[in-house]
């Protein structure tokens, strides 16, 4: 997408792919990662599972909605230093405006309190969400960012759930664990538990079609891909790096 919209742009770009499973590392190399990206001239980096949260200390600035989430997806290399942003949030509510227009917005649950889910979490509460429930394999992990989000947004609109009660009453849903991608299969959660009628909303884009979406589809229940997400924080991010204007339905064709 980056490199289709420089072309637009008539500007020479490269993108380069840093894979921590290709490279037979972990979240510990993600130091010298970024100083060699920042040594060979590059003017950002988008960040994904699992180091959205391992690169903070390791940044210069941060803005003010990524120190509120406690998580990085966009790292600016420039004059030197460092400076994270989120784009995820932002990109969850367009997606959601764009893909799930009007649905209700009074019980929402989400599953997974890591990177993707603080960002789609301050989504959903900028949103107007009545009430969130999180629930994560990691309870405590939930209940942190449970605190996290009553900070920003008060003390009566975010609860940390266990899984088996998460989803009774709820109008819709929100997946935010890596489950249902290329190296993690599988579902989050029983799709039993949904009910017709319900909304669910999927970060994952790779693939396009999860387990759970497809689940969920069979049991009635209103879906949304992770592509909307993918597309516009790419928007944004791209537009940090660049300084120019990205056009999201160009970046989705390219998608």
């Amino acid at each position: 997408m980056h490199l289709a919209e420089a072309a637009a742009h008539g500007l020479e770009a490269e993108c380069r792919l840093i894979d921590l499973d290709v490279l037979r590392v972990g979240v510990e190399a993600l130091p010298a990662l970024l100083a060699e990206a920042q040594a060979l001239g590059f003017s950002g980096v988008n960040i994904t599972h699992p180091c959205k949260q391992a690169v903070l200390p390791l940044l210069d600035e941060i803005s003010d909605d990524a120190r509120a989430l406690g998580a990085v997806n966009t790292v600016v290399l420039r004059g030197g230093r460092r400076a994270g942003h989120n784009t995820d949030w932002w990109a969850f509510r367009e997606s959601m405006r764009e893909g799930l227009p009007g649905v209700r917005l009074d019980r929402v649950v989400q599953f997974g309190a890591g990177g993707a889910g603080a960002a789609t979490a301050y989504a959903l509460l900028t949103m107007g969400a009545r009430e969130l429930r999180i629930a994560d394999v990691n309870h405590q992990r939930a209940v942190d960012l449970a605190d996290a989000m009553r900070r920003v947004f008060g003390p009566d609109r975010v609860a940390a759930v266990e899984t088996a009660t998460a989803l009774a009453g709820a109008d819709g849903v929100v997946q935010a664990t890596p489950v249902g991608m290329a190296s993690h299969p599988g579902t989050p959660f029983d799709p039993a538990l949904l009910q017709t009628g319900q909304w669910l909303a999927e970060v994952i884009y790779f693939p396009r079609e999860t387990a759970l979406l497809r689940a969920a589809r069979q049991r009635g229940c209103t879906t949304l891909d992770g592509t909307g997400m993918a597309v516009f924080q790419a928007v944004q991010a791209f537009e940090l790096f660049t300084g120019r204007p990205a056009d999201p339905a160009r970046m989705r064709r390219a998608l």
